[in-house]
């Protein structure tokens, strides 16, 4: 993508390498009508794949294939098995006297706010206060994860901490999400719900650990504190770290 500034000697073509379906879908619409913006750069041509089928293969390459294109737990090659939903257990209760978002009892998301919003001082402590709480939070999730350990089992702790604060864990009940925290193992892209599966290593191969991003958000004192990071489970293979990094 090109913006402002770019050198005019570059060619303004964006070309999808999504290794999938061979048919291709071209646009030559602009691009800030594409992407709902006004860089102010010349119209392009967009080439992508009817089905985007590569691009989690894209992304982790030899570990894992999109689900509709193998039917088996086995993938071709890879000792790995690809990602199954596990268990859910049941929302954990908050304390009544813990101030809830409005949309826990609509069970409806927020929309977007048409402005910016200017804060006071005491809107900006309240602000640093609760995301000082997730990066607390978030660090100590981080040292939980280990081979063994379920992401319910992370939730619950994630969802203690958090109450114990006098928070509220804001991705329950967000939209309907029925856990405190979002965990996203592996090709998971993002907003996964914890359950009953355990975080593994693959014993035939000593650098193909899994990866899990814990997405913390904490509701406190009216102001949502929001973090994430990814860890690894165990040692991990180099395109697991380069993409972690990236």
């Amino acid at each position: 993508m090109l913006g402002k500034g770019a050198s005019s000697s570059l060619n303004p073509r964006i070309l999808t390498t999504f290794a999938g379906d061979s048919r291709l879908i071209r646009s030559t619409r602009p691009l800030p009508l594409l992407l709902r913006s006004n860089p102010g750069i010349k119209p392009v041509s967009m080439q992508l794949s009817r089905t985007l089928s590569g691009i989690t293969n894209l992304l982790f390459n030899r570990r894992f294939v999109f689900k509709f294109r193998f039917n088996v737990d086995e993938l071709p090659g890879i000792k790995r098995k690809r990602l199954r939903p596990g268990k859910v257990s049941p929302c954990r209760p908050v304390p009544s006297d813990i101030p809830q978002p409005p949309y826990v009892k609509s069970r409806k998301p927020p929309g977007i706010v048409s402005g910016p919003e200017v804060h006071d001082e005491t809107g900006i402590d309240c602000m640093r206060a609760s995301g000082r709480l997730a990066a607390q939070v978030l660090e100590y999730a981080g040292s939980l994860v280990k081979p063994g350990i379920t992401t319910d089992e992370i939730d619950q702790a994630v969802h203690q901490m958090i109450i114990d604060n006098g928070a509220y864990p804001s991705p329950l009940g967000y939209g309907g999400f029925p856990k405190s925290v979002c965990t996203s193992v592996n090709e998971c892209i993002c907003h996964g719900i914890p359950d009953s599966r355990a975080l593994e290593v693959c014993l035939t191969e000593v650098f193909d650990g899994d990866i899990v991003n814990i997405d913390v958000t904490v509701y406190l004192n009216g102001y949502h504190g929001d973090t994430s990071k990814t860890f690894y489970c165990g040692e991990v293979d180099e395109e697991a770290k380069k993409l972690v990094q990236v």
